[in-house]
Formats: C-alpha cells, sequence, structure tokens
C-alpha cells in the first residue's frame, strides 16, 4: 500500500505518518526531514536549501523531486510508502504520479488533513520550544503556511476528485485523527 498525507505546515502530517508507517509497516519518506538532512550533512544542495527556507520559501519541485525518486525506485520500499509532505504543488503530483507509473506502483489513499491557520500558529510555536527547529519563527510560519495555501489548492483540486481521496479535521486530537485514518486503511 502507497499513501500520501498532505496538509499546511504543522497540520500534524509527520504525527500521522509516523502513526501509519508503525502500524501498517510502511516506509515513511518525509520531504522535511529528507530536505533537513540535506542542511545538517552541509551539502551543496543542503545549503542551497537552507538559504530557501530560511527565507520561508519552499524547496524547488527539482530538489524535491530527485530527492523522491530514490525512495520511489529502491525494489525494497515497493508498494510500502507513506509520503509526508509530497506533493506540494501540482508539478509534483504529476510527477510523483509519472514515477509511481514507471516503477509499477500507485497511490492507494490520500489523506488531506485540514486545519485552520490559527491551530497551525498555536502547534508550531510549540513545537518551536520542543524541538527548536530553526525553521519555526512566527514570521516564517506564516509565510510558509500562506505559500502552501497557494500552491497546494492545485493540488487538493488534483486529488479531490479522485475516489482514494480523503478529507480528515487536522485540527482535532492526535488519537481521534489516527483512528480515522486506521479505519479507512484498515478496510
Amino acid at each position: 500500500m502507497n499513501v500520501i498525507i498532505f496538509g499546511p505546515p504543522g497540520a500534524g502530517k509527520g504525527t500521522q505518518a509516523i502513526n501509519i508507517s508503525k502500524k501498517f509497516n510502511l516506509y515513511q519518506i518525509s520531504t522535511g526531514d529528507l530536505l533537513r538532512n540535506e542542511v545538517k550533512n552541509k551539502t551543496e544542495l543542503g545549503k542551497d536549501i537552507e538559504n530557501i527556507i530560511s527565507k520561508g520559501d519552499f524547496a524547488t519541485d527539482e530538489i524535491v523531486n530527485e530527492l523522491i525518486k530514490t525512495a520511489i525506485f529502491d525494489k525494497n520500499k515497493k508498494n510500502k510508502l507513506i509520503f509526508d509532505g509530497y506533493p506540494r504543488s501540482l508539478s509534483q503530483a504529476k510527477n510523483l504520479e509519472l514515477m509511481m507509473n514507471q516503477s509499477n506502483q500507485k497511490i492507494d489513499f490520500i489523506f488531506f488533513l485540514n486545519v485552520s491557520k490559527d491551530i497551525i500558529i498555536s502547534r508550531i510555536e510549540k513545537r518551536k520550544i520542543l524541538e527548536k527547529r530553526a525553521d519555526d519563527n512566527l514570521t516564517t510560519i506564516l509565510k510558509r503556511y500562506d505559500t502552501y495555501m497557494m500552491t497546494t489548492k492545485p493540488v487538493l483540486d488534483f486529488y479531490i476528485k479522485k475516489p482514494n481521496f480523503y478529507e480528515i479535521d487536522g485540527g482535532e486530537k492526535i488519537n481521534e485523527i489516527s483512528d480515522k485514518i486506521e479505519q479507512i486503511l484498515s478496510v
């Protein structure tokens, strides 16, 4: 089974992806983690990424698509992927569909965690204290949220028509969201 879970920054994608990956033995593919690892390892790509995200912008589709490609074509991960925060743009969604077809795979479930801006701000302020992430400051948060909503609307429109699309209220408690997702995945 291959799953997409997307929503604005701070929606709880990572938390839900971790829960789902453990319960259903999937590999979590977090674009945020992949990007942060490049920055942490101080690669040339990481330096470019750091410059981009420090301004509150998102890494380019080319950068993200290249990082994702490795996971999709890994034979050990075939049909065991959960995409956490990818795709984020219509270009990425179309690229994902193309790579999945090329690797003889498909997306079985698409989850959109819908969360209000107020809840996102509150969550990220808490995460900033707990996780001490450099990209979690209020100005950056607001820009990321607005950028996300603008670039992801076409992705939402692209997926909402598919029969395997599910919108989940991401403002609920973690265990309530997990229960809803697990019920859908268990059918």
